[in-house]
């Protein structure tokens, strides 16, 4: 059987199950036989016979994607919208609105095994710089708030993308493609039979926008081992990035002409991220149950023009850090299974923003000094404890229990002098703490002959300020008003197979309310006690019509309104109770159509639809939306070669990944437009 037909089975083995469920115990012993599905519920944070929403992209998805960036795989799952911005810049939504600043740092954790990637206080609206979405088995994404094996960050939900781990036998892959864009990958794969594998990854894109050049590279490396009892794997991940960013094309509708879309107002922007982290999961029986060790250590630094704000100015920012994640599980097999666990992280991490040139919207404004608005260092420390009990009530019923606590410790201290330098506060030297506390509760039901469960989850999900959302102070705030934010969300839904098994579905409603909503204004104003509502439906589905056809599709509709007042200074941004949230669409969808007409071709063609949303908090300017449609082409030369063609905006549509409002203009990032992608895969045995 060819390679790629091959990997397609077992991929979708694992994508059905995630969808469906698991209908029996006899299913169970199917699906199992899966070797990607394990790999999902080892590591992540909740498994398909469990309540809550979630869903994963298996390994032939990602590599038929063959995306430039990971928005282009996870924007096809539902509840998710992450709008690209310049070059592998980003920001995400995962049931929720678009979030930016520090909501959009710490909203949302990102994870490698199972291991965040940044440390709780040291978030990044661009968290998916690091992921070496190019080499993984699986990525798995949690729509809400985690599980109790995970704490701060986990309030809209997670991301966990699971790296392949050594294989049987002897194998050098390589994917090498190149676009109409002057866009340029090699991913290359080594695998030294069960004991270790090896990928690289290397981007070089000249940009479709003028100054817009990118450069990254990314590195993992995987090791399994056996050592005085313990079942091990170690793993070491690694990403470099420099690119030429470009800003906002501003005026209104401006990104549908193209002449202006490849303009670039800001050629002197420019991004230096870098990234690593190793990590080693030990786990072996000791008492009744089975005791897992994940020590882990990781180090950032990342410096870049702040090109989105009026102002501009240089940003320099790092932290390192160790820690480690513990889980005792005891009771497999039995009607209730007990889980336990205890969590450190201990970081230090530091920022300095200097801005080089005078700025003023007018003659004499003195708000936006020269020189450094901040210099500070932050030394941090997590502690956590959790526990978890899964009830097997009957064959047909489980409840999920949880309950997480965990507090945050913040030792600040600045090497610019204290005080109020125009627009920005600058706070004394001082220390905070905050604790965490995250109740969950979940049944799941699947009535006795069924191929459908049904289920309903309550969760809270809380963060800790980040550091900039304590130490980066405007002057309108006072010192230390950030406060630990709270959702409370729950939500019921339905999984499972029908007709036969031949269409897996997942459907879910859910309600959720928000308390000390930290956000950014469009003036740029920090707001920190906001409150808002999110309610919605999201549904997944995989129909095969036939042997040659098969249609999935995913669809949200989503409500995301303030719930609170305010009108800043001469009124020029009015927010009331109940106007929609910023860059919330209402309607999300993905549909894709596959044929396969033979063992050796293959072609699909997709349609990715983003809904009208505002683009201010006042509710006063909007983007219309659109609709972007994508082909892929496939065809195994042999066993272990093949040629793909990717096109993607097929009709060449003038569109915006961004859309904003703020400092009294209408803002864009222009979106790519039609261009086509060619690549092989080939495999060394």
């Amino acid at each position: 059987m060819p390679l790629r037909r091959l990997l397609a089975t077992t991929a979708s083995l694992a994508i059905l199950t995630s969808v469906a469920g698991i209908a029996s115990a006899q299913d169970s012993e199917v699906i199992v036989a899966d070797a990607r599905l394990p790999v999902v519920e080892i590591y992540g944070d909740r498994s398909a016979t469990q309540p809550g929403s979630v869903s994963s992209v298996g390994a032939e998805t990602i590599s038929d994607i063959n995306a430039d960036h990971p928005a282009e795989i996870l924007n096809e799952l539902p509840g998710v919208n992450i709008q690209m911005n310049s070059g592998q810049e980003h920001l995400i939504a995962l049931r929720s609105p678009v979030l930016t600043g520090g909501a959009g740092q710490g909203s949302f954790l990102i994870l490698e095994n199972g291991v965040p990637t940044l440390a709780p206080a040291f978030g990044n609206v661009n968290s998916l710089f690091e992921i070496h979405h190019e080499a993984a088995d699986a990525i798995e994404i949690v729509r809400g708030p985690g599980s109790a094996k995970y704490g701060s960050n986990a309030v809209h939900g997670l991301i966990n993308v699971i790296l392949d781990e050594p294989a049987p036998g002897d194998f050098f892959d390589a994917r090498l493609t190149g676009s109409t864009l002057n866009r340029y990958r090699a991913d290359l794969t080594g695998n030294l039979s069960n004991t270790a594998k090896v990928s690289l990854s290397l981007q070089d894109d000249a940009g479709w926008r003028d100054f817009t050049g990118v450069e990254q590279q990314k590195f993992s490396a995987n090791y399994g081992f056996d050592l005085a009892g313990w079942n091990g794997l170690a793993w070491l991940s690694a990403s470099n990035l420099n690119q030429e960013t470009a800003g906002f094309l501003e005026g209104y509708k401006s990104y549908r002409d193209d002449d202006t879309a490849t303009t670039n107002p800001n050629p002197e922007a420019y991004r230096d991220a870098q990234w690593a982290m190793g990590a080693v999961r030990l786990s072996r029986e000791v008492g009744y149950g089975e005791l897992t060790l994940t020590p882990f250590y990781r180090w950032q630094e990342m410096e870049f023009a702040q090109h989105f704000l009026p102002n501009g100015g240089f940003e320099e920012n790092g932290h390192d850090g160790f820690g480690l994640m513990s889980k005792y599980e005891i009771g497999q097999g039995d009607p209730v299974i007990w889980r336990i666990g205890a969590d450190v992280d201990i970081s230090s991490g530091w920022l300095k923003e200097t801005q080089p040139d005078p700025f003023g919207f007018f003659p004499g404004d003195t708000r936006f000094p020269t020189g450094v608005h901040y210099d500070y260092t932050v030394d941090t420390t997590m502690l956590a404890l959790w526990g978890e009990a899964e009830w097997k009530v009957s064959d047909g019923l489980i409840i999920l229990a949880g309950l997480r606590g965990e507090t945050h410790d913040y030792d600040y201290t600045t090497d610019v002098p204290a005080g109020t330098y125009g627009r920005f506060l600058v706070p004394d030297d001082r220390e905070d703490s905050f604790d965490l506390l995250t109740p969950k509760l979940g049944a799941i039901w699947t009535p006795s002959g069924s191929t459908v469960s049904y289920y309903a989850n309550y969760a809270r999900g809380e963060r800790a300020p980040q550091a900039s959302d304590l130490y980066r102070l405007q002057s309108q705030q006072g010192v230390a008003e950030a406060g630990v934010e709270t959702m409370d969300s729950i939500e019921i839904g339905a999984r499972g197979l029908v007709f036969g098994g031949a269409l897996a579905f997942d459907v879910a409603a859910y309600y959720a309310e928000k308390d000390n909503f930290f956000f950014r204004d469009s003036d740029g104003l920090n707001v920190t006690d906001g409150s808002t509502r999110h309610q919605g439906i999201e549904g997944q589905a995989n129909w095969v019509l036939s042997d040659q056809f098969t249609v999935s599709a995913t669809v949200s509709f989503a409500e995301h309104t303030y719930t609170f007042d305010r009108i800043v200074g001469n009124g020029s941004e009015i927010i009331r109770s109940g106007n929609e949230v910023d860059t919330a669409p209402d309607w999300l969808g993905d549909l894709t159509l596959r044929w396969t007409p033979t063992e050796r071709f293959e072609a699909s063609v997709s349609a990715e639809y983003v809904g009208e949303y505002f683009t201010d908090p006042a509710n006063q300017q909007t983007y219309s939306g659109h609709t972007l449609t994508n082909l892929r082409v496939a065809y195994d030369f042999s066993e272990d070669l093949q040629g793909f063609v990717i096109v993607r905006n097929l009709f060449d549509l003038n569109y915006a990944d961004r859309a904003d409002y703020a400092f009294g203009n209408n803002r864009y990032f222009p979106g790519e437009p039609l261009n086509a992608t060619f690549g092989i895969r080939k495999r060394f045995n």
